[in-house]
């Protein structure tokens, strides 16, 4: 018996300032089934699910739910007729509680007109435990990791009850074992007759959920098929328009001597006694489980964190890694794991987000050289392929994609020594990674030594010389590529007995 359409879309169409976002999209979602959308960032995904959500107004085009045209005027409206929505890009609010950021926006009052706490706590209460997430409620939400922030995203979404949920990219920032619990709840909501709209750049997982697969590019629908129908191989030449021959464009490069040495470096509580080594030309992995202390120990090379012992030695120099300027100037720049708290600044233009660290090169005598700064930008967009309507467009408007891609930017107008890259390809798609990959094996060509923590391994194994495998807080292993395997670096990431390794 055919399904019957929960939701669908009609002619949709919008624009923003230089840019034609969407051009008549046709779409729809079937009551307990998993719509998977695909195509590279920047290719109107998001903008439609913002439409649907009610966050943008569409141009022109007609929404139906249950086959009744609906306006959509804002994410409360839509929460009203049974749509709710995870983000690509988290919101939340890091100085909140666990409970206060999953009532956000919908506190309920008692009937003296007063927030109804003890409701609240109970709530969040029974929604943690229900989700086995080991938190209490009064927590505030900057103690948890991007990964606990990105389930909390999750179950408040599912926790709206509704009949259609909008998942953009949910899995971006979990763990393996998380992906699987969300998997067994996506097909216990399918049980229940919810519609799932699905968008992710992990294509592997995608077949393991949808029933039907749509391909947008550039603003157009491209394809749709029964999930039966189609491949992967299929889905990425639809979605970028040609063949990616290799998904790893590793290059053999000759490694020099060191750049960077790490001794004993130690973090109450966090990570002890690590020692590690970056070659010039050089792409270093650093692979283990969530909070096995990988991004603490970067951050604390960055600057960002103090540490209690430990030294740090750029082209065999002690160096202080006490500020971030200090860093900076030492030629060591890194691309955080969470790019709206601590990369991109949202109000402002794509220029003078990439920009932001190179002041200095453009600004003389007091007075900022606007042609050289869009001369400098200009460039390096069109190097990496940021997509954006002009350089003044804010850098909120534009895809996660592509934002990631901004922030890159920044640091290599710093032309740096060393990268430090914590997740570099999450969230991102297909043809944006290859991008990626081709511009760090064009650093490490120049002599640049990279840092690549990837939570990913098939990326970490194509595109590394070395990985460091980490666990609860300790260098665990040293890998050389040619003994490189999955299985290896799982053993010492569970700290299991590396004899067998």
């Amino acid at each position: 018996m055919e399904q019957q359409i929960k939701l669908r879309v009609s002619q949709i169409e919008k624009s923003f300032p230089g840019v034609k976002a969407l051009d008549g999209i046709d779409f729809s979602v079937k009551k307990g089934s998993v719509h998977v959308l695909c195509g590279e960032n920047g290719a109107g995904k998001s903008t439609l699910m913002k439409i649907i959500n009610g966050v943008y107004q569409p141009d022109k085009g007609q929404i139906y739910i249950d086959e009744k045209p609906v306006k959509i005027h804002n994410p409360k409206q839509a929460r009203s007729l049974g749509i709710s929505m995870i983000f690509q890009e988290m919101n939340y609010v890091p100085e909140m509680t666990v409970e206060e950021n999953i009532f956000l926006g919908r506190l309920p009052v008692n009937k003296f007109g007063k927030v109804d706490w003890k409701y609240v706590r109970k709530y969040t209460v029974e929604l943690l435990k229900e989700e086995n997430l080991p938190y209490p409620p009064d927590l505030l939400l900057k103690e948890l990791t991007v990964s606990d922030i990105q389930m909390l995203e999750i179950i408040k979404a599912i926790s709206y009850k509704s009949d259609i949920i909008i998942m953009d990219e949910p899995t971006s920032a979990i763990t393996q074992k998380e992906v699987g619990k969300l998997f067994e709840k996506i097909a216990a909501l399918k049980a229940r007759g919810v519609g799932i709209i699905y968008i992710s750049h992990k294509l592997e997982e995608i077949f393991q959920i949808a029933d039907e697969i749509t391909v947008f590019r550039d603003g157009t629908v491209v394809s749709n098929s029964p999930v039966g129908k189609t491949d992967i191989e299929t889905v990425i030449t639809q979605m970028v328009g040609r063949k990616i021959s290799n998904d790893y464009p590793k290059e053999k490069i000759s490694i020099g001597g060191n750049l960077l040495e790490v001794s004993g470096l130690e973090s109450r509580g966090t990570f002890r006694n690590v020692d590690f080594h970056l070659r010039k030309g050089e792409i270093l992995g650093f692979a283990g489980l969530m909070g096995a202390g990988r991004t603490e120990v970067m951050r604390c090379i960055f600057g960002l964190d103090p540490f209690e012992k430990g030294t740090v030695k750029l082209r065999n120099r002690e160096v202080s890694v006490k500020k971030v300027r200090n860093c900076i100037a030492n030629g060591v720049v890194m691309l955080s794991e969470d790019r709206r708290r601590y990369g991109i600044i949202p109000m402002r233009s794509v220029k003078e987000n990439a920009s932001l660290a190179s002041l200095e090169k453009i600004i003389g005598k007091g007075f900022l050289n606007a042609t050289k700064e869009n001369t400098l930008v200009g460039e390096l967009f069109a190097k990496m392929r940021v997509k954006t309507p002009t350089m003044e467009t804010a850098i909120e408007a534009l895809s996660g994609g592509n934002q990631q891609k901004v922030i890159l930017a920044r640091w290599m107008m710093r032309n740096p020594d060393v990268l430090i890259l914590d997740e570099p390809t999450r969230g991102i798609d297909i043809g944006a990674k290859y991008e990626i990959y081709n511009l760090m094996s064009q650093m490490a060509k120049e002599g640049k030594g990279i840092i690549m923590v990837s939570s990913e391994l098939p990326e970490l194994i194509g595109m590394c010389d070395r990985i460091y495998v980490m666990s609860k807080g300790k260098i665990t292993g040293e890998i050389d590529r040619p003994d490189f395997s999955q299985e290896r670096i799982m053993y010492y990431a569970t700290d299991t007995d590396t004899e067998r390794a």
